[in-house]
């Protein structure tokens, strides 16, 4: 009985892990897009714009 519950434990644990392990990828990954998005806007010229289209 003691290794069946020593075995779900562990292996919440693992699956606990695991979801954290995503989030700080998620994260990493929304953050760096939200950097780029921002030095993206930096480089783009203000005020009015002529859109052509052909």
């Amino acid at each position: 009985m003691k290794t069946k519950f020593a075995a779900s434990v562990l292996s919440a644990l693992l699956y606990a892990q695991g979801l954290l392990g995503f989030a700080a990828l998620a994260t990493v990954l929304l953050k760096e897009r939200a950097h780029a998005e921002v030095a993206v806007g930096a480089e783009m010229p203000s005020g009015p714009s002529i859109l052509v289209v052909r």
